[in-house]
């Protein structure tokens, strides 16, 4: 019944939430400097009948509160109007692109998971040589934006080495993945780094704790130990970094795809943002915010669940 009424609250608070996300992002529009007509029409000079079209096409005369609803309402219903770039809906838009930026993001969590939790682990337990390479490793990983890491990938392995495509999706999932290898690395190189020291971190602060010690003094043996003991006790603290994780993936996914000509969401919210295509940046900043506080809502009710300790309260950010 706890997890149930903590389920419940933190749905309700992450609703709550997101309607205020609604309320600014739609209203960003209002806040930006000149009509709203105007602005619509990325600074092109029209006649006052273009001007008029404009205003009834979105209604711009209509009270803010209005027009607000009315556009909350048609997003309930999977409507974002009319993109004013592409002259299509965003809903096809966004179902279109959305397939690749999608897997690119899964693959790139893949690997920071993967071989962020494996890295930490080797460098926790085996110390010495091996933990100052790998903290050396993890420290150049860190200082390596993402757009830097696409560039020197594409010129290495795509340009010189001809190993992978210089950009595009391609057909098909095979060749997808294989489009997506690159920029999945490049995405993920700066998180591997960074979750591979908290684990380590983490694994160390427990590994100096007393239950470890007695384990030990038991003759439990030592593989168990790390699994049962360590890595377990520490997941809680690297699970906290979850929604981290996923709200730089989708941030940096902008600048990778863009590096990669990736044909998604990221690369998208670039081209419509230059072009003052609102409705489609609307629609993108929403999907994003809901995706971050859907994967924030996730680590919440997982987190009690891997560490018992935690009572099902909600996680309070640091400071």
């Amino acid at each position: 019944m706890n997890f149930l009424r903590f389920a419940a609250r933190r749905l309700a608070e992450m609703a709550a939430t997101l309607l205020g996300a609604s309320f600014v992002i739609f209203g960003a529009l209002y806040l930006a400097p000149g009509d709203p007509a105007a602005f619509l029409l990325s600074g092109r000079s029209a006649s006052p009948e273009a001007l008029k079209a404009i205003d009834d096409q979105y209604h711009l005369n209509d009270p803010f509160a209005e027009q607000y609803l009315r556009w909350l309402g048609q997003v309930l219903h999977g409507d974002f109007g009319r993109s004013i770039t592409y002259r299509t809906d965003v809903s096809r838009l966004l179902a279109d692109r959305l397939p690749s930026t999608l897997l690119l993001v899964a693959m790139a969590l893949v690997l920071v998971l993967v071989l962020g939790l494996l890295l930490g682990w080797i460098g926790a337990v085996r110390g010495g040589a091996v933990d100052s390479t790998i903290l050396v490793t993890t420290t150049v990983a860190v200082g390596t934006p993402s757009f830097v890491a696409a560039v020197l990938l594409q010129s290495l392995f795509a340009v010189r080495l001809g190993w992978f495509p210089t950009g595009g999706t391609g057909n098909g999932l095979g060749q997808m993945l294989w489009h997506l290898t690159l920029p999945a690395v490049a995405l993920a190189l700066y998180l591997i780094g960074m979750l591979a020291r908290v684990t380590r971190a983490a694994m160390l602060d427990v590994l100096g704790q007393e239950h470890v010690t007695v384990a030990r003094s038991r003759g439990v043996p030592e593989h168990r130990v790390i699994r049962r003991h360590v890595f377990r006790n520490a997941l809680g603290t690297v699970l906290t970094t979850g929604g981290l994780i996923v709200s730089t993936l989708l941030i940096c996914t902008v600048l990778v795809e863009s590096a990669f000509s990736v044909g998604g969401i990221g690369q998208l919210l670039e081209l419509s943002t230059t072009t003052k295509d609102f409705p489609t940046v609307q629609a993108i900043s929403l999907i994003m915010v809901a995706l971050f506080m859907t994967v924030n809502l996730v680590v919440d009710l997982l987190h009690p669940l891997v560490d018992p300790r935690v009572a099902f309260e909600p996680r309070r950010s640091a400071g």
